[in-house]
């Protein structure tokens, strides 16, 4: 499976969830190979700091910012790999519409803010152009980074209007803000992998890789 982490709005907390999603599959045994696909090589650094704490398994990580070239890799190589991720985005840019092409699903995170929410309808706009030359794309919108308290109005008004963007499914499971992602993000590793663990962390990350993948 192809799955592109993109959103034209940056701070959204995509590179992690990339990352997250990488090794998390990794860990159950799959095949991954993790594209980094902007510039700033954020998820490429990532994984090279958990290379070089040794930790397994190592994830192969690839870093494309050109959209041409990564389309073109990806075409070459997909058949080698049971699960392929790529992270793009911050801006509309050619690697973010070359993953579009490419995706058999579309992770766009959002954090519970009126702005994040708004940038959802630029994202729409790419996606009605990927669908007009394609079939098969499957575009989720994640609610991420979101407040942690359970009865949070932000949370409940952002996920209410993503209702209204029809090109995105609205999944309902909800990633929050936790230390632990981040802790977690820059050493390369997956949730369930820090010491000390956060439970509450890990079943966040488990509900959404079965919602994914299963």
């Amino acid at each position: 499976m192809i799955i592109a982490i993109a959103n034209t709005k940056g701070g959204v907390g995509k590179t992690t969830l990339a990352v997250q999603i990488a090794v998390s599959r990794a860990l159950a045994g799959r095949d991954v190979w993790l594209i980094d696909g902007d510039r700033q090589g954020t998820a490429a650094a990532a994984i090279a700091a958990r290379s070089e704490a040794e930790r397994a398994p190592g994830i192969a990580c690839a870093q494309y910012p050109d959209g041409p070239q990564l389309r073109s890799q990806v075409q070459q190589q997909a058949h080698k790999w049971g699960d392929i991720i790529i992270d793009v985005g911050g801006r509309d840019s050619t690697a973010l519409r070359a993953s579009l092409i490419l995706a058999d699903v579309l992770l766009v995170p959002f954090a519970p803010r009126s702005y994040d929410v708004w940038a959802l309808e630029d994202m729409a706009s790419l996606v009605d152009e990927a669908r007009s030359v394609r079939d098969g794309l499957n575009a989720y919108a994640l609610l991420n980074m979101a407040d942690p308290g359970e009865r949070s109005t932000d949370n409940s008004e952002a996920a209410e209007a993503v209702v209204d963007v029809p090109q995105f499914t609205y999944l309902p499971t909800v990633i929050r803000r936790r230390k632990a992602f981040s802790n977690a993000g820059g050493s390369g590793l997956a949730v369930s992998e820090l010491t000390p663990k956060d439970p509450k962390a890990i079943a966040e990350m488990a509900a959404l890789m079965d919602i994914i993948f299963n």
